[in-house]
């Protein structure tokens, strides 16, 4: 575990892998932390150093009270790399941390290799949305969200089929600091990154799940329409393509980043 503080919030981090090789960053969703990342970790840090912050206001990172915004995250993931040593690095993020990723190839193309954005958009659900959630999450914690998400986050399939899993991530949920859920949730409400995409110039490839009701794959094609070197590759999941169909995810990470 290693850290670094970025606008005074501590943000925590681990890196695994070959210290010599290629550097990974791994850009959770909201309401998870780094160990959502726990099928890939194992698999990707044999070819590149795996670096996996938590999030600001998630984990075992600082929960700064407020609203936070999308260029406090593209910082906190900046100001990990640089603890890290990593002078450029592949970025993949899933849902906001997807958003996360995109911004540090618009703002800080020279630290971004290869991006894989994961199910996300440009902008993420409508504004109203998240300021519903914000107020209920203040209001009623995240316990009253959680079962909602698991819905949005796995198919029917996958919750019959594999529970234990399905209930830690609702664990994982319910777990964390609803202020850090809430600022989080303002940056989706305020971000949209749609006029800025065509400034991203390194190699995309953009994963959708099939079922996704958050970011369908009609949100990935509008990203990969707006991006130079981009391409769209779906998946038979809900929000979480990379637990639910876990050995495909990696290997098409995997030949990408190669």
């Amino acid at each position: 575990m290693t850290e670094t503080a970025s606008s005074g919030c501590r943000i925590v981090f681990d890196v695994s892998g070959p210290a010599d090789a290629p550097a990974l960053l791994l850009c959770h969703a909201l309401g998870g932390r780094g160990e959502m990342w726990a099928p890939q970790i194992g698999v990707f840090n044999r070819r590149f150093r795996v670096i996996v912050p938590d999030m600001r206001g998630h984990g075992r990172s600082g929960v700064p009270e407020g609203d936070y915004t999308i260029d406090q995250l593209g910082a906190d993931a900046l100001a990990v790399l640089d603890q890290a040593g990593a002078l450029r690095a592949h970025v993949c993020g899933l849902s906001i941390g997807g958003l996360t990723a995109m911004w540090l190839a618009i703002n800080a193309p020279e630290r971004v290799a290869r991006l894989a954005p994961v199910c996300t958009a440009a902008r993420v659900g409508e504004p109203a949305v998240w300021t519903d959630r914000i107020q209920q999450v203040r209001t009623t914690g995240l316990e009253s969200i959680a079962d909602a998400a698991m819905t949005r986050w796995f198919t029917d399939g996958f919750h019959r089929e594999h529970p234990a899993t399905v209930a830690r991530h609702h664990a994982m949920v319910t777990s964390s600091a609803r202020d850090g859920y809430a600022g989080c949730c303002a940056v989706l409400r305020d971000t949209d990154l749609t006029p800025e995409l065509a400034k991203i110039g390194a190699d995309t490839l953009m994963i959708s799940g099939r079922f996704d009701p958050v970011a369908p794959p009609a949100a990935g094609q509008t990203i990969v329409d707006r991006i130079p070197r981009a391409r769209l590759m779906v998946l038979e999941a809900a929000h979480m393509p990379n637990v639910e169909c876990a050995e495909e995810f990696n290997a098409t990470v995997m030949g990408f980043l190669e």
